[in-house]
C-alpha cells in the first residue's frame, strides 16, 4: 500500500507541474489527455468559462467499431483524428496540449500527431 501512495503522489506532482504554466482561454483552449491502461480520452476545455467544448474517447460508439483495443497507438491516433474534427466543428483551431502526468511519448504523441494532421494547431 505504501508504494501505491508514493506512486500516486509522484503522478500528482507531475500533473501539477505540467498544469502550472498552462491555462486554456477562449482563443486557445486546453487539450487535456487522460490515459488509462485500456483506453484514452481527450477534452478541449476553455478554463476561463469552465466549459468543455469538445471531447473524444476510445469508448465512443463511433470509434469502438474502428478500434478493437483502446490502449494502443492505433486507438490514440483514431481519437486524435476524432477530436480534431469535433474541435474544428466547435470553432477551435488552436489548442494547448495538457499531457497530464504522462510523458509526450507513445500513445500521447500518436494522439497529438493525429490531431495535428486533422487540422489542430499546437
Amino acid at each position: 500500500m505504501k508504494k501505491e501512495k508514493v506512486l500516486n503522489k509522484q503522478r500528482l506532482r507531475r500533473k501539477r507541474s505540467v498544469r502550472k504554466g498552462l491555462s486554456g482561454s477562449a482563443d486557445r483552449p486546453r487539450l487535456t489527455v487522460f490515459r488509462s491502461a485500456q483506453h484514452i480520452s481527450v477534452q478541449v476545455i476553455d478554463d476561463s468559462s469552465g466549459k468543455t467544448l469538445a471531447s473524444a474517447s476510445s469508448l465512443d460508439k463511433n470509434l469502438r467499431d474502428d478500434v478493437k483495443y483502446g490502449g494502443n497507438k492505433d486507438a490514440a491516433a483514431a481519437v486524435g483524428k476524432a477530436i480534431a474534427e469535433r474541435a474544428i466543428a466547435a470553432g477551435v483551431k488552436a489548442v494547448k496540449l495538457d499531457r497530464g502526468s504522462s510523458r509526450y511519448h507513445g500513445r500521447v504523441a500518436a494522439l497529438a500527431d493525429a490531431a495535428r494532421e486533422g487540422g489542430l494547431d499546437f
